[in-house]
């Protein structure tokens, strides 16, 4: 395992030389923050060793270099999912590239469903915890000292350090911004409306298909992470409106200004 990640890590650093200390994953219809870094090296997934090769409409499948808010950054555009059916070291598998490559800070955003009755769609929530319900644990079987400790602590998987600078700014910007736990589920479909109640009641805010898993191995590996969700639909017992991919990607769309300035500020600060 260790052996790939080297092998992955030596290719990537040939073909971009200087390497960023702060990563950035694109989630579902929100590639557009791509359009707002300064780029000087693009890599598709495809061409790098032993690198997954995303699947999912709405996921480019690009390692981007640039600069964004004066900030020199890497950007994962399009993220692999366990409902693809990658396990979760595939899954997990570029957040252990980008330690390998000196990556200390993690960005990592979403579209999620809403089940806290005070968001609407379009909300930008910012993560303060999770709920891990997927079927596997990416640290599941051997563990490697060398890439963290066999019993992470996950007391602060997303950092109040990096919340605070990002509910400075929307402040400042009198920006709307939500917090909220986020509730990680294998996927692919969409949840049921007593699933939705279910994870209302045991203390989620908001669902997904992804972001959980890379973050256990960032927390693993000892980096700082910041997640945020973007709510494109709602659900519970007293929605009745049918969710689809494509409704989901627009209202990504829509919401994405909110998010890139958030994320563009948070590295001029950084």
């Amino acid at each position: 395992m260790i052996e790939t990640i080297n092998r992955t890590a030596e290719y990537i650093r040939s073909q971009v030389g200087e390497m960023p200390r702060t990563a950035v994953i694109l989630g579902t219809g929100l590639g557009d923050l791509v359009n707002h870094i300064q780029i000087t090296k693009e890599i598709d997934y495809h061409t790098i060793p032993d690198f997954p090769v995303s699947t999912v409409e709405g996921h480019s499948g690009k390692l981007i270099f640039g600069h964004l808010g004066g900030r020199y950054i890497m950007a994962m555009q399009g993220r692999f999912h366990y409902y693809e059916g990658y396990d979760m070291k595939q899954v997990t598998f570029p957040v252990r590239v980008m330690k390998a490559l000196g990556v200390e800070t993690l960005f990592v955003s979403n579209a999620a469903g809403g089940m806290n009755k005070e968001f609407r769609v379009g909300d930008v929530m910012v993560i303060t915890d999770h709920i891990n319900l997927f079927p596997e644990n990416p640290l599941r079987g051997r563990n490697y000292e060398e890439l963290g400790p066999r019993f992470p602590a996950m007391t602060e998987p997303y950092s109040e350090r990096l919340i605070k600078m990002a509910d400075e700014i929307a402040a400042a910007d009198g920006i709307r911004l939500m917090h909220g736990v986020y509730v990680g589920t294998q996927g692919p479909t969409f949840e049921t409306r007593a699933e939705y109640e279910y994870f209302r009641i045991i203390g989620g805010d908001a669902v997904g298909m992804s972001t959980v898993p890379e973050v256990i191995v960032a927390n693993h590996a000892g980096m700082e992470v910041f997640g945020v969700s973007v709510i494109t639909d709602l659900g519970g017992k007293d929605i009745t409106e049918v969710p689809s991919h494509e409704e989901v990607q627009k209202a990504a769309v829509k919401a994405q200004p909110v998010m890139t300035r958030i994320i563009t500020e948070m590295m001029a600060r950084l």
